[in-house]
């Protein structure tokens, strides 16, 4: 059975929606799920699942409920896989914002990206970021950094219409298809 990522969105931000990454990891663990560790304090688990034939759209929705019975809280979550990662990394449309990996996020969604609602959405609205579409995630360079660009996960989930969207820095996209091989 291969490992699986654990995104969970918009946690420990400001604040809200604390999930202290020990928590996380005996959620997981109480589950049954084995190998499991965290990355960063943002929601980034790695585990292997007990069962060789859950899909991961199970496991996301275990996990939320579990999250929701334990901690209180309405957390979206993806699950992604190595296999997933390394695809994403190869198929990089933006390769020149690699040099800046804490300016450069990708965000991931629950869903495939529809091209007509993706053309909807007006990039000279967002200069100077820079972004574009993959398969189920956006790709985004903020070369004046990420704090100012209005390109938010909540902002993508609502014009692409998916249920969930939670963006990572390109170093943790690095380093979750590394810790997930």
């Amino acid at each position: 059975m291969s490992a699986r990522v654990l995104l969970l969105r918009g946690i420990n931000v400001g604040g809200k929606n604390k999930v202290p990454m020990a928590d996380l990891r005996a959620l997981l663990t109480d589950l049954g799920h084995t190998g499991v560790s965290t990355h960063l304090n943002s929601g980034n688990a790695i585990f292997t699942p007990t069962s060789a034939t859950a899909t991961d759209e199970a496991l996301t929705v275990e996990v939320e409920q579990s999250i929701k019975d334990r901690l209180g809280l309405d957390i979206g979550c993806l699950i992604v896989t190595h296999d997933d990662l390394t695809a994403l990394i190869a198929a990089n449309p933006l390769p020149e914002a690699e040099s800046e990996p804490s300016r450069f996020l990708v965000t991931f969604l629950s869903g495939p990206v529809d091209p007509t609602l993706f053309a909807a959405i007006d990039p000279t609205t967002h200069l100077p970021d820079r972004f574009a579409a993959g398969e189920r995630a956006i790709y985004q360079w903020s070369p004046e950094g990420v704090r100012n660009s209005k390109l938010t996960h909540t902002y993508l989930a609502k014009k692409l219409n998916v249920r969930v969207a939670t963006a990572r820095n390109w170093n943790t996209v690095l380093a979750l298809r590394d810790k997930s091989a």
